[in-house]
């Protein structure tokens, strides 16, 4: 009787373990994270994407979806997101929301599984440029992808290269796009649907919760800032802060707004991924020669070089040449009219009088410089040192100090006074 009742009770105590450790389980099933993958993409989606990827694999996830909605961006980012994609044991689903263009294909079909909304596209994944070189290495990276996910590597390369054609399915000439139900009836997604709960009951996928990620700052920083609407305005604001730092005395607003806006706009694309900090440098460089330019007399090399390196470095500093050159046309034509207008008018309005150094101290008022040397204007002599551009020179058996109009003057060479601003003696070689 004894043993029957301890048996009872061993019997009992095990059901009731059995229960317990059930409904922990239960209890412990996984969250699923939607991670979204919106507008360019960039050295700083993947920047995201890793960083975040790190925190939810510790959480041991049921699967992780990334919703995507992007017309594309730099390739070599989207394979790195993709290789991220790849390597995760977590199940994965790619949730196209509205579209997946260009890069975005290669992320969608990183993915296990695909689901398409009901008014989604996917396709248009021409590289740009588009040679011969960077489309076959964009193919092959794309058919690999599809072979491995077991999708139809034809139909994804038909996407990318319009001399494709599928019977049936892509157009002669033309890159491929699918529509939701296309790309459904053509495998490559595995649903249609606008519902988180629907996706993951037809994958099977049982979950806690369904935790939705947001973008970090320095994602929306860098799409905002990179954006070429944005840099056209960056850039404007910065040369037009330029040109009120000249007409100011010492170093006030003007400078001070041109480095706010130039340091956002090269931070922007530094951060996005389209340039290095390579070009930030070229641009400094380029301004000191502008600014050594302006204290030496004339226009020579320095002023010249300037140009170029800021041209430079601003094109370098954007994603693409012809957005780049379209950016520094409009930031220049608006500049040029801001600046006719504040020199033709600024004297005349009490608002601009605070920001342009409008008056002028005339000798006819009494206001002399310490020395000046009006009596050599027009004299000849010979210049006694190299004028590199500064020297001495020698008018009239008196030695002067001189400065050549930007332009070398060896010794002993006939030199005539051209020029005279108060103390300074300008001359040119004859």
């Amino acid at each position: 009787m004894n043993l029957l009742k301890k048996t009872r009770t061993s019997i009992l105590l095990f059901l009731i373990i059995i229960l317990f450790y059930t409904n922990v389980f239960a209890e412990n099933k996984g969250d699923v994270y939607i991670i979204p993958l919106k507008g360019e993409i960039n050295k700083a989606s993947y920047n995201y994407l890793s960083s975040v990827l790190k925190d939810i694999e510790k959480k041991s996830p049921s699967a992780i979806i990334f919703e995507i909605d992007t017309y594309g961006g730099l390739i070599n980012e989207a394979e790195k997101i993709k290789n991220l994609i790849i390597d995760l044991k977590t199940p994965t689903i790619a949730y196209v929301n509205t579209k997946a263009i260009s890069a975005g294909v290669l992320i969608t079909i990183s993915s296990e599984k695909v689901v398409m909304s009901k008014s989604s596209t996917i396709g248009s994944a021409e590289t740009i440029p588009n040679t011969e070189k960077i489309m076959s290495m964009w193919r092959g990276i794309l058919r690999d992808v599809a072979q491995y996910r077991g999708r139809d590597a034809k139909i994804i390369e038909a996407m990318a290269d319009k001399n494709i054609y599928i019977e049936g399915i892509s157009k002669k000439g033309e890159l491929l796009n699918l529509t939701g139900n296309e790309a459904l009836e053509y495998g490559v997604c595995d649903l249609v649907s606008n519902d988180y709960e629907e996706i993951l009951k037809a994958f099977n996928i049982s979950y806690s919760n369904v935790v939705k990620l947001e973008e970090n700052l320095e994602l929306k920083l860098a799409r905002t800032l990179a954006n070429p609407y944005i840099g056209t305005l960056l850039l404007t604001i910065g040369f037009i802060g330029m040109i009120i730092e000249v007409f100011t005395p010492g170093f006030g607003i003007g400078g001070t707004i041109s480095i706010i806006a130039f340091g956002l706009f090269f931070g922007g694309n530094i951060i996005a991924g389209h340039s290095q900090w390579t070009s930030l440098a070229i641009f400094v460089i380029g301004l000191i020669l502008l600014i050594i330019e302006a204290i030496i007399p004339g226009f020579g090399l320095p002023g010249i070089s300037g140009i170029i390196l800021i041209l430079a470095g601003t094109i370098l500093a954007m994603g693409t040449v012809s957005s780049a050159l379209i950016s520094l046309s409009i930031a220049i034509i608006i500049t040029a009219i801001i600046t006719i207008l504040l020199v033709k008018y600024g004297n005349k309005s009490p608002r601009f009088n605070n920001i342009i150094l409008s008056t002028s101290q005339k000798n006819e008022e009494g206001y002399l410089s310490t020395t000046t040397h009006e009596e050599y204007l027009g004299k000849t002599g010979i210049s006694i040192s190299e004028l590199r551009p500064s020297g001495i020179v020698e008018i009239d058996g008196k030695r002067l100090d001189a400065l050549s109009e930007g332009v070398f003057i060896p010794r002993e060479s006939k030199v005539k006074v051209v020029r005279v601003e108060g103390s300074k003696i300008i001359v040119r070689r004859v």
